[in-house]
Protein backbone atom coordinates (compact mmCIF):
# COMPACT_ATOMS: atom_id res chain seq x y z
CA UNK A 1 0.00 0.00 0.00
CA UNK A 2 1.34 3.21 -1.04
CA UNK A 3 0.16 6.65 1.39
CA UNK A 4 -0.24 9.58 -0.55
CA UNK A 5 0.87 12.85 1.39
CA UNK A 6 -0.17 16.17 0.39
CA UNK A 7 3.30 17.89 0.30
CA UNK A 8 2.33 21.08 1.59
CA UNK A 9 1.98 19.61 5.00
CA UNK A 10 5.12 17.93 5.06
CA UNK A 11 7.72 19.67 7.93
CA UNK A 12 11.05 19.78 8.74
CA UNK A 13 13.68 20.82 10.98
CA UNK A 14 15.66 24.03 9.06
CA UNK A 15 18.53 23.08 6.96
CA UNK A 16 16.92 19.40 6.73
CA UNK A 17 15.00 17.71 3.58
CA UNK A 18 12.48 20.32 2.08
CA UNK A 19 13.21 22.85 5.04
CA UNK A 20 11.40 24.85 7.08
CA UNK A 21 8.29 25.72 6.65
CA UNK A 22 8.50 29.27 8.79
CA UNK A 23 8.94 32.01 6.30
CA UNK A 24 10.51 35.17 7.24
CA UNK A 25 8.51 37.78 9.26
CA UNK A 26 7.09 40.51 7.58
CA UNK A 27 8.50 44.03 6.98
CA UNK A 28 6.23 45.57 9.81
CA UNK A 29 7.36 42.80 12.66
CA UNK A 30 10.94 43.11 11.43
CA UNK A 31 10.77 47.08 12.49
CA UNK A 32 8.50 46.26 15.46
CA UNK A 33 11.08 43.70 16.91
CA UNK A 34 14.01 46.26 15.85
CA UNK A 35 12.70 48.65 17.73
CA UNK A 36 11.86 46.69 21.04
CA UNK A 37 15.52 45.77 20.96
CA UNK A 38 16.46 48.83 21.30
CA UNK A 39 14.15 50.10 23.80
CA UNK A 40 15.73 47.07 25.73
CA UNK A 41 18.91 48.46 25.19
CA UNK A 42 17.87 51.44 26.50
CA UNK A 43 16.13 49.86 29.41
CA UNK A 44 18.94 48.29 30.21
CA UNK A 45 21.50 50.64 30.15
CA UNK A 46 22.75 52.55 33.22
CA UNK A 47 22.12 55.77 31.26
CA UNK A 48 18.50 55.56 31.98
CA UNK A 49 18.97 54.21 36.19
CA UNK A 50 20.89 57.74 36.45
CA UNK A 51 18.72 60.03 35.19
CA UNK A 52 15.50 58.47 36.93
CA UNK A 53 17.65 57.97 39.56
CA UNK A 54 18.52 62.08 40.32
CA UNK A 55 14.69 63.14 39.00
CA UNK A 56 13.25 60.54 42.32
CA UNK A 57 16.08 62.23 44.39
CA UNK A 58 14.87 65.72 43.34
CA UNK A 59 11.15 65.17 43.83
CA UNK A 60 11.86 63.27 47.12
CA UNK A 61 14.00 66.68 47.86
CA UNK A 62 11.13 68.69 46.49
CA UNK A 63 8.87 67.04 48.91
CA UNK A 64 11.20 67.74 51.86
CA UNK A 65 11.57 71.56 50.71
CA UNK A 66 7.36 71.81 50.70
CA UNK A 67 7.48 70.55 54.21
CA UNK A 68 10.19 73.07 55.62
CA UNK A 69 8.38 75.87 54.03
CA UNK A 70 6.50 78.04 56.50
CA UNK A 71 4.41 79.58 54.00
CA UNK A 72 3.37 76.72 52.37
CA UNK A 73 2.49 74.96 55.90
CA UNK A 74 -0.04 78.18 56.37
CA UNK A 75 -1.81 77.47 53.13
CA UNK A 76 -2.61 74.01 53.86
CA UNK A 77 -4.67 75.59 56.74
CA UNK A 78 -7.27 77.21 54.25
CA UNK A 79 -6.67 74.87 51.45
CA UNK A 80 -10.50 73.75 50.93
CA UNK A 81 -11.57 77.26 51.07
CA UNK A 82 -8.63 78.07 48.53
CA UNK A 83 -6.71 74.82 47.09
CA UNK A 84 -5.34 77.34 44.75
CA UNK A 85 -3.02 79.64 47.04
CA UNK A 86 -1.46 75.77 48.06
CA UNK A 87 -0.09 74.66 44.75
CA UNK A 88 0.61 77.97 43.77
CA UNK A 89 2.88 78.24 47.04
CA UNK A 90 4.50 74.81 46.93
CA UNK A 91 5.75 75.72 42.86
CA UNK A 92 6.83 78.62 43.64
CA UNK A 93 9.06 77.11 46.73
CA UNK A 94 10.20 74.58 45.14
CA UNK A 95 11.27 76.20 41.48
CA UNK A 96 13.08 78.79 43.79
CA UNK A 97 15.16 76.68 45.85
CA UNK A 98 16.11 75.12 42.48
CA UNK A 99 16.77 78.13 40.43
CA UNK A 100 18.75 79.72 43.76
CA UNK A 101 20.64 76.42 43.36
CA UNK A 102 21.43 76.31 39.77
CA UNK A 103 22.55 80.07 39.70
CA UNK A 104 25.16 79.17 43.10
CA UNK A 105 26.67 76.60 40.88
CA UNK A 106 26.42 77.11 36.93
CA UNK A 107 25.54 80.66 36.04
CA UNK A 108 24.01 83.42 37.85
CA UNK A 109 21.60 85.86 35.77
CA UNK A 110 20.68 88.14 38.06
CA UNK A 111 24.53 89.15 38.89
CA UNK A 112 25.23 89.25 35.01
CA UNK A 113 22.11 91.70 35.00
CA UNK A 114 23.10 93.43 37.13
CA UNK A 115 26.98 93.87 36.56
CA UNK A 116 25.49 94.87 32.96
CA UNK A 117 23.58 97.47 33.84
CA UNK A 118 25.60 99.05 36.16
CA UNK A 119 28.06 99.21 33.53
CA UNK A 120 25.67 100.60 30.76
CA UNK A 121 24.48 103.18 33.31
CA UNK A 122 28.50 104.43 33.59
CA UNK A 123 27.82 105.34 30.26
CA UNK A 124 29.84 101.29 28.76
CA UNK A 125 29.44 99.75 26.03
CA UNK A 126 30.50 96.57 23.86
CA UNK A 127 33.16 94.06 25.81
CA UNK A 128 34.11 96.46 28.29
CA UNK A 129 29.87 95.63 29.58
CA UNK A 130 29.93 92.27 28.27
CA UNK A 131 33.11 90.57 29.79
CA UNK A 132 33.05 91.76 33.07
CA UNK A 133 28.95 90.64 33.21
CA UNK A 134 29.91 87.29 31.81
CA UNK A 135 32.97 87.23 34.64
CA UNK A 136 30.12 87.56 37.19
CA UNK A 137 27.47 85.43 35.85
CA UNK A 138 29.63 82.49 35.21
CA UNK A 139 31.58 83.11 38.61
CA UNK A 140 29.54 80.28 40.43
CA UNK A 141 30.84 78.07 37.57
CA UNK A 142 34.35 78.40 38.38
CA UNK A 143 33.63 77.95 41.80
CA UNK A 144 32.04 74.24 40.94
CA UNK A 145 35.15 73.35 39.03
CA UNK A 146 37.27 74.55 41.60
CA UNK A 147 34.94 72.25 44.23
CA UNK A 148 35.28 69.14 41.24
CA UNK A 149 39.15 69.33 41.18
CA UNK A 150 40.08 67.39 43.39
CA UNK A 151 37.14 65.23 43.78
CA UNK A 152 37.75 64.07 40.81
CA UNK A 153 41.11 63.17 40.96
CA UNK A 154 40.54 60.82 44.13
CA UNK A 155 37.25 59.47 42.24
CA UNK A 156 39.44 57.99 39.55
CA UNK A 157 42.13 56.94 42.61
CA UNK A 158 38.62 54.78 43.71
CA UNK A 159 37.96 53.51 40.13
CA UNK A 160 40.82 51.67 40.23
CA UNK A 161 40.26 49.67 43.21
CA UNK A 162 36.80 49.02 42.31
CA UNK A 163 37.01 48.21 38.76
CA UNK A 164 39.83 45.47 40.42
CA UNK A 165 37.59 43.97 42.90
CA UNK A 166 38.66 45.91 45.83
CA UNK A 167 36.45 48.24 48.06
CA UNK A 168 38.57 51.09 49.34
CA UNK A 169 37.53 53.53 51.99
CA UNK A 170 40.98 54.68 52.72
CA UNK A 171 40.43 57.83 50.64
CA UNK A 172 40.34 60.27 53.82
CA UNK A 173 43.16 58.59 54.84
CA UNK A 174 44.94 58.87 51.53
CA UNK A 175 44.15 61.85 51.20
CA UNK A 176 45.19 63.48 54.55
CA UNK A 177 48.61 61.88 54.21
CA UNK A 178 48.88 63.23 50.95
CA UNK A 179 48.06 66.74 52.20
CA UNK A 180 49.97 66.61 54.76
CA UNK A 181 53.49 65.67 52.60
CA UNK A 182 52.51 68.83 49.67
CA UNK A 183 51.82 71.06 52.24
CA UNK A 184 54.94 70.26 54.43
CA UNK A 185 57.08 70.65 51.35
CA UNK A 186 55.32 73.65 50.26
CA UNK A 187 56.22 75.78 53.32
CA UNK A 188 59.29 74.57 54.71
CA UNK A 189 61.39 73.83 51.57
CA UNK A 190 62.91 76.67 49.27
CA UNK A 191 63.24 75.84 45.81
CA UNK A 192 63.20 76.94 42.38
CA UNK A 193 58.94 78.01 41.25
CA UNK A 194 58.68 75.06 38.74
CA UNK A 195 61.03 72.58 40.79
CA UNK A 196 59.47 73.44 44.22
CA UNK A 197 55.41 72.78 42.74
CA UNK A 198 56.53 69.94 41.11
CA UNK A 199 58.17 68.13 44.58
CA UNK A 200 55.07 68.86 46.85
CA UNK A 201 53.13 67.44 43.86
CA UNK A 202 55.28 64.36 43.68
CA UNK A 203 55.21 63.94 47.98
CA UNK A 204 51.67 64.27 48.12
CA UNK A 205 51.46 61.11 45.45
CA UNK A 206 54.13 59.37 47.32
CA UNK A 207 52.64 59.45 50.34
CA UNK A 208 49.15 58.70 49.48
CA UNK A 209 50.95 55.49 47.86
CA UNK A 210 52.79 54.73 50.89
CA UNK A 211 49.42 54.87 52.96
CA UNK A 212 47.49 52.98 50.25
CA UNK A 213 50.24 50.10 50.15
CA UNK A 214 49.47 49.65 53.76
CA UNK A 215 46.17 48.33 53.52
CA UNK A 216 47.67 46.57 50.44
CA UNK A 217 50.63 44.60 52.05
CA UNK A 218 48.17 43.98 55.12
CA UNK A 219 45.53 42.46 52.41
CA UNK A 220 48.11 40.40 50.12
CA UNK A 221 50.56 39.18 53.46
CA UNK A 222 47.97 38.36 56.04
CA UNK A 223 44.78 38.12 53.62
CA UNK A 224 43.15 41.38 56.07
CA UNK A 225 40.14 42.61 54.77
CA UNK A 226 40.62 45.95 52.73
CA UNK A 227 37.51 47.66 54.14
CA UNK A 228 38.40 47.23 57.75
CA UNK A 229 42.26 47.92 57.28
CA UNK A 230 41.16 51.25 55.54
CA UNK A 231 38.84 52.34 57.18
CA UNK A 232 41.50 51.94 60.58
CA UNK A 233 43.66 53.90 58.54
CA UNK A 234 41.69 56.69 58.29
CA UNK A 235 41.10 56.98 61.75
CA UNK A 236 45.18 56.95 61.91
CA UNK A 237 45.47 59.60 59.77
CA UNK A 238 43.39 61.64 60.93
CA UNK A 239 44.59 62.09 64.60
CA UNK A 240 48.28 62.04 62.84
CA UNK A 241 46.98 65.31 61.32
CA UNK A 242 45.30 66.43 64.63
CA UNK A 243 48.81 65.77 66.27
CA UNK A 244 51.24 67.31 63.49
CA UNK A 245 49.05 70.63 64.28
CA UNK A 246 49.89 70.54 67.49
CA UNK A 247 54.21 70.10 67.07
CA UNK A 248 56.18 73.13 66.11
CA UNK A 249 57.46 71.49 62.64
CA UNK A 250 54.13 71.88 61.26
CA UNK A 251 52.91 74.88 63.15
CA UNK A 252 56.03 77.34 63.21
CA UNK A 253 55.19 79.97 65.95
CA UNK A 254 52.01 79.95 65.84
CA UNK A 255 51.17 76.83 68.33
CA UNK A 256 48.54 78.61 69.67
CA UNK A 257 46.00 77.72 66.42
CA UNK A 258 46.07 74.09 64.57
CA UNK A 259 46.94 75.64 61.31
CA UNK A 260 50.05 75.34 59.69
CA UNK A 261 51.64 77.97 57.79
CA UNK A 262 50.93 79.38 54.33
CA UNK A 263 52.31 77.40 51.15
CA UNK A 264 55.12 79.39 49.27
CA UNK A 265 54.27 81.27 46.32
CA UNK A 266 57.15 78.96 44.48
CA UNK A 267 54.74 75.73 45.33
CA UNK A 268 51.07 77.37 45.20
CA UNK A 269 49.18 75.96 41.91
CA UNK A 270 48.99 78.80 39.20
CA UNK A 271 45.31 81.14 38.78
CA UNK A 272 43.75 80.05 35.80
CA UNK A 273 41.33 83.33 35.76
CA UNK A 274 43.23 85.84 37.67
CA UNK A 275 43.16 86.75 41.50
CA UNK A 276 39.11 87.02 41.51
CA UNK A 277 38.85 83.40 40.91
CA UNK A 278 39.78 80.56 42.78
CA UNK A 279 39.91 78.42 39.73
CA UNK A 280 43.33 76.49 39.50
CA UNK A 281 46.33 74.38 37.45
CA UNK A 282 44.80 71.79 39.41
CA UNK A 283 41.79 71.94 37.00
CA UNK A 284 44.33 70.57 33.98
CA UNK A 285 45.56 67.28 36.41
CA UNK A 286 41.99 66.29 37.08
CA UNK A 287 41.47 65.79 33.70
CA UNK A 288 45.00 63.98 33.19
CA UNK A 289 43.69 61.71 36.00
CA UNK A 290 40.90 60.93 34.11
CA UNK A 291 42.98 60.09 30.76
CA UNK A 292 45.36 58.01 33.11
CA UNK A 293 42.60 56.28 34.56
CA UNK A 294 41.25 55.19 30.66
CA UNK A 295 44.61 54.35 29.77
CA UNK A 296 45.46 52.45 32.75
CA UNK A 297 42.56 50.33 33.07
CA UNK A 298 41.52 49.90 28.62
CA UNK A 299 45.27 49.74 27.40
CA UNK A 300 47.71 48.61 29.53
CA UNK A 301 48.87 45.29 30.42
CA UNK A 302 48.76 46.46 34.48
CA UNK A 303 45.34 47.78 33.71
CA UNK A 304 44.43 44.42 32.45
CA UNK A 305 45.64 42.35 35.56
CA UNK A 306 43.73 44.25 37.77
CA UNK A 307 40.59 43.90 35.88
CA UNK A 308 41.25 40.32 35.46
CA UNK A 309 42.01 39.65 39.61
CA UNK A 310 38.73 41.75 40.05
CA UNK A 311 36.54 39.62 37.83
CA UNK A 312 38.11 36.66 38.66
CA UNK A 313 40.80 35.58 40.76
CA UNK A 314 40.94 31.90 41.02
CA UNK A 315 40.79 31.96 37.07
CA UNK A 316 43.37 34.95 37.12
CA UNK A 317 45.56 32.60 39.43
CA UNK A 318 45.39 29.53 36.87
CA UNK A 319 46.70 32.28 34.41
CA UNK A 320 49.48 33.55 36.13
CA UNK A 321 48.16 36.99 37.80
CA UNK A 322 49.34 36.66 41.61
CA UNK A 323 46.30 38.24 43.22
CA UNK A 324 48.11 38.86 45.91
CA UNK A 325 50.20 41.01 43.96
CA UNK A 326 47.94 42.35 41.98
CA UNK A 327 46.17 43.57 45.22
CA UNK A 328 49.21 45.62 46.64
CA UNK A 329 49.46 46.92 43.36
CA UNK A 330 46.18 48.12 42.89
CA UNK A 331 45.55 49.77 46.62
CA UNK A 332 49.38 51.51 45.95
CA UNK A 333 48.14 53.18 43.08
CA UNK A 334 44.76 54.08 44.49
CA UNK A 335 46.27 55.32 47.18
CA UNK A 336 48.51 57.21 45.20
CA UNK A 337 45.44 59.28 42.97
CA UNK A 338 44.04 60.10 46.17
CA UNK A 339 47.06 61.17 47.82
CA UNK A 340 47.68 63.49 44.55
CA UNK A 341 44.11 64.82 44.74
CA UNK A 342 44.85 65.93 48.56
CA UNK A 343 48.06 67.96 47.18
CA UNK A 344 45.90 69.69 44.68
CA UNK A 345 43.43 70.59 47.85
CA UNK A 346 46.13 72.04 49.62
CA UNK A 347 48.65 73.95 47.38
CA UNK A 348 45.38 75.24 45.28
CA UNK A 349 42.22 75.57 47.39
CA UNK A 350 43.37 75.54 50.77
CA UNK A 351 47.05 76.63 51.10
CA UNK A 352 47.62 76.02 54.30
CA UNK A 353 46.89 72.74 56.33
CA UNK A 354 44.18 72.61 58.91
CA UNK A 355 42.20 69.79 61.24
CA UNK A 356 39.25 69.99 58.73
CA UNK A 357 41.57 70.12 55.53
CA UNK A 358 40.34 66.61 53.93
CA UNK A 359 36.60 67.51 54.12
CA UNK A 360 34.01 65.36 52.85
CA UNK A 361 36.23 65.22 49.63
CA UNK A 362 37.87 61.13 50.82
CA UNK A 363 33.53 59.82 51.26
CA UNK A 364 32.38 62.06 48.41
CA UNK A 365 35.05 60.41 45.79
CA UNK A 366 33.63 57.06 46.72
CA UNK A 367 30.49 58.07 45.84
CA UNK A 368 31.72 59.88 42.44
CA UNK A 369 33.12 56.59 41.43
CA UNK A 370 30.35 54.03 42.08
CA UNK A 371 28.14 56.94 40.40
CA UNK A 372 30.55 57.35 37.56
CA UNK A 373 30.60 53.29 37.10
CA UNK A 374 34.19 53.20 37.78
CA UNK A 375 34.51 54.69 33.67
CA UNK A 376 36.62 58.06 33.20
CA UNK A 377 33.69 60.11 31.08
CA UNK A 378 31.39 58.35 33.82
CA UNK A 379 33.88 59.97 37.01
CA UNK A 380 34.24 63.57 35.74
CA UNK A 381 30.69 64.17 35.21
CA UNK A 382 29.74 62.58 38.33
CA UNK A 383 32.60 64.76 40.21
CA UNK A 384 31.31 68.17 37.98
CA UNK A 385 27.63 66.94 39.43
CA UNK A 386 28.38 66.58 43.40
CA UNK A 387 30.47 69.70 43.20
CA UNK A 388 27.67 71.82 41.40
CA UNK A 389 25.31 70.25 44.51
CA UNK A 390 27.61 71.41 46.80
CA UNK A 391 28.22 75.01 45.55
CA UNK A 392 24.45 75.52 44.35
CA UNK A 393 23.68 74.18 48.16
CA UNK A 394 25.20 76.47 49.81
CA UNK A 395 23.93 79.49 47.99
CA UNK A 396 20.48 78.32 48.22
CA UNK A 397 20.82 78.04 51.86
CA UNK A 398 21.88 81.40 51.96
CA UNK A 399 19.48 82.98 49.58
CA UNK A 400 16.40 80.53 50.22
CA UNK A 401 17.16 79.53 53.61
CA UNK A 402 16.61 76.13 52.76
CA UNK A 403 19.19 73.95 55.04
CA UNK A 404 22.17 72.90 53.26
CA UNK A 405 21.44 69.43 54.86
CA UNK A 406 19.31 68.79 51.70
CA UNK A 407 21.48 68.53 49.48
CA UNK A 408 22.83 65.69 51.70
CA UNK A 409 19.77 64.08 51.54
CA UNK A 410 19.50 64.42 47.69
CA UNK A 411 23.26 63.06 47.39
CA UNK A 412 22.68 59.55 49.63
CA UNK A 413 19.18 59.94 47.79
CA UNK A 414 21.19 58.76 44.06
CA UNK A 415 23.22 56.67 45.45
CA UNK A 416 20.45 54.38 46.88
CA UNK A 417 18.60 54.69 43.73
CA UNK A 418 22.14 53.96 41.62
CA UNK A 419 22.75 51.43 43.89
CA UNK A 420 19.59 49.30 43.04
CA UNK A 421 18.70 49.37 39.57
CA UNK A 422 15.72 47.22 39.84
CA UNK A 423 14.17 49.17 42.10
CA UNK A 424 14.61 52.00 39.68
CA UNK A 425 13.28 49.97 36.95
CA UNK A 426 10.14 48.77 39.13
CA UNK A 427 9.08 51.99 39.50
CA UNK A 428 9.17 53.66 36.49
CA UNK A 429 7.20 50.17 35.21
CA UNK A 430 10.07 48.61 33.67
CA UNK A 431 10.50 45.19 35.92
CA UNK A 432 10.29 42.88 33.08
CA UNK A 433 13.78 44.29 31.93
CA UNK A 434 15.31 42.69 35.43
CA UNK A 435 13.26 39.41 35.16
CA UNK A 436 12.77 38.97 30.98
CA UNK A 437 12.60 34.88 31.15
CA UNK A 438 8.85 35.52 32.30
CA UNK A 439 7.86 37.71 29.53
CA UNK A 440 9.49 35.35 26.84
CA UNK A 441 8.38 32.26 28.66
CA UNK A 442 5.10 33.49 28.33
CA UNK A 443 5.30 34.57 24.47
CA UNK A 444 7.23 31.36 23.59
CA UNK A 445 4.14 29.51 25.33
CA UNK A 446 1.92 30.89 23.37
CA UNK A 447 3.43 30.61 20.20
CA UNK A 448 4.34 26.66 20.26
CA UNK A 449 0.51 25.93 21.32
CA UNK A 450 -0.34 27.97 18.44
CA UNK A 451 2.09 26.35 15.95
CA UNK A 452 1.53 22.95 16.95
CA UNK A 453 -1.96 23.58 16.86
CA UNK A 454 -1.73 24.62 13.16
CA UNK A 455 0.83 21.87 12.58
CA UNK A 456 -1.64 19.17 14.43
CA UNK A 457 -4.97 20.15 12.41
CA UNK A 458 -2.51 19.98 8.58
CA UNK A 459 -1.26 16.72 9.84
CA UNK A 460 -4.91 15.45 10.62
CA UNK A 461 -6.02 16.90 7.34
CA UNK A 462 -3.38 14.58 5.58
CA UNK A 463 -3.75 11.62 7.20
CA UNK A 464 -7.46 11.64 6.56
CA UNK A 465 -6.55 12.21 2.90
CA UNK A 466 -4.33 9.54 3.05
CA UNK A 467 -6.48 6.49 4.89
CA UNK A 468 -9.42 7.57 2.27
CA UNK A 469 -7.06 7.18 -0.79
CA UNK A 470 -5.14 3.88 0.15
CA UNK A 471 -8.99 2.65 1.52
CA UNK A 472 -10.58 3.37 -1.61
CA UNK A 473 -7.16 1.43 -3.66
CA UNK A 474 -6.72 -1.64 -1.45
CA UNK A 475 -10.50 -2.41 -0.19
CA UNK A 476 -11.28 -5.69 -1.85
CA UNK A 477 -15.10 -6.29 -3.89
CA UNK A 478 -18.27 -6.42 -2.21
CA UNK A 479 -21.14 -9.10 -1.69
CA UNK A 480 -23.09 -7.16 -4.15
CA UNK A 481 -20.36 -6.80 -6.66
CA UNK A 482 -19.08 -10.25 -6.51
CA UNK A 483 -19.96 -12.88 -9.13
CA UNK A 484 -23.62 -14.48 -9.29
CA UNK A 485 -22.57 -17.99 -8.87
CA UNK A 486 -20.20 -17.09 -6.08
CA UNK A 487 -21.20 -15.79 -2.83
CA UNK A 488 -18.83 -14.65 0.47
CA UNK A 489 -18.44 -18.23 1.86
CA UNK A 490 -17.08 -19.29 -1.25
CA UNK A 491 -14.34 -17.34 -0.58
CA UNK A 492 -13.33 -19.93 2.41
CA UNK A 493 -11.64 -23.31 1.70
CA UNK A 494 -12.87 -26.58 1.83
CA UNK A 495 -14.00 -27.97 4.78
CA UNK A 496 -14.40 -24.92 6.68
CA UNK A 497 -17.35 -22.82 7.33
CA UNK A 498 -17.77 -19.53 8.84
CA UNK A 499 -17.56 -18.35 12.44
CA UNK A 500 -20.18 -18.99 14.26
CA UNK A 501 -21.99 -21.71 11.73
CA UNK A 502 -23.29 -24.53 12.47
CA UNK A 503 -21.04 -26.84 10.54
CA UNK A 504 -18.21 -25.91 12.86
CA UNK A 505 -17.27 -24.31 16.24
CA UNK A 506 -14.66 -21.92 16.22
CA UNK A 507 -11.34 -22.81 17.94
CA UNK A 508 -10.55 -20.98 21.18
CA UNK A 509 -6.87 -21.04 20.23
CA UNK A 510 -7.20 -19.95 16.99
CA UNK A 511 -7.69 -16.30 18.47
CA UNK A 512 -4.46 -16.37 19.78
CA UNK A 513 -2.69 -17.77 16.69
CA UNK A 514 -1.67 -14.56 15.29
CA UNK A 515 0.89 -14.46 18.59
CA UNK A 516 2.87 -17.80 16.99
CA UNK A 517 2.81 -17.04 13.67
CA UNK A 518 5.79 -16.43 11.37
CA UNK A 519 5.98 -12.58 11.19
CA UNK A 520 6.84 -12.73 7.71
CA UNK A 521 4.17 -14.72 6.59
CA UNK A 522 0.74 -12.80 5.40
CA UNK A 523 -1.95 -13.19 8.06
CA UNK A 524 -4.80 -15.00 6.99
CA UNK A 525 -6.98 -12.46 8.29
CA UNK A 526 -5.58 -9.68 5.84
CA UNK A 527 -7.45 -8.95 2.47
CA UNK A 528 -4.53 -9.12 -0.56
CA UNK A 529 -2.32 -6.76 -1.44
CA UNK A 530 -2.64 -7.85 -4.95
CA UNK A 531 -5.26 -5.65 -6.75
CA UNK A 532 -4.97 -7.82 -10.66
CA UNK A 533 -8.51 -9.69 -11.03
CA UNK A 534 -8.57 -13.12 -10.69
CA UNK A 535 -8.10 -15.82 -13.85
CA UNK A 536 -10.01 -18.83 -14.35
CA UNK A 537 -7.92 -21.94 -14.03
CA UNK A 538 -7.37 -24.19 -16.72
CA UNK A 539 -10.28 -26.78 -18.18
CA UNK A 540 -8.71 -29.71 -16.69
CA UNK A 541 -8.78 -28.51 -13.29
CA UNK A 542 -12.10 -27.85 -12.94
CA UNK A 543 -13.44 -29.58 -10.02
CA UNK A 544 -16.88 -30.58 -9.21
CA UNK A 545 -19.44 -27.81 -8.18
CA UNK A 546 -19.96 -30.54 -5.63
CA UNK A 547 -17.14 -31.43 -2.81
CA UNK A 548 -17.70 -35.09 -0.99
CA UNK A 549 -19.63 -33.41 1.49
CA UNK A 550 -22.01 -31.93 -0.90
CA UNK A 551 -21.77 -28.37 0.12
CA UNK A 552 -22.19 -25.70 -2.74
CA UNK A 553 -18.48 -24.05 -3.79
Amino acid sequence: MTAVVDPENTSSAPGVGAGSNDAPPPPEQQAEDRLRGTLQKIARGDLLVVVMSFIFAFLIGSVLIVIADTEVRETFSYFLDRPSDAFTAIWQSVTQAYGAMFRGAVFDGVGYSRVADDLRAAGGSGTYVLLPALAAGLRPLTETLTVATPLIIAAAGMAVSFRAGLFNIGGTGQLIVGAMAAGYIGFTWDLPIVVHLLIALLGGLLAGAVWGGIAGFLKARFGANEVISTIMLNWIATYLLFFALKTAAFTGANQSQPTSPSISDSAVLPQLLGSGFRLHAGLFLAAGAAVLLWWLMSRSTLGFQFRAVGSNPRASRVAGISPSRTAFLVLTVAGGLVGLAGAVHVLGTEKRLTEGVAGSIGFDAITVALLGRSGPVGVVLAGLLFAGLSTGGRFMESSQGVPLDLVQVIQVLVVLFIAAPPLVRTLIGLRRVDHPSTGARGRTARRTMAGSTSTSASNSDSTSISDSMSTSTTSPPSASSADPGTSAAGDLPPGSTPEGSPGRSPDPAGRHEGAHRDPSAPSPDAPSSDSSPRTAPPAGDVEDPTDATGDQR
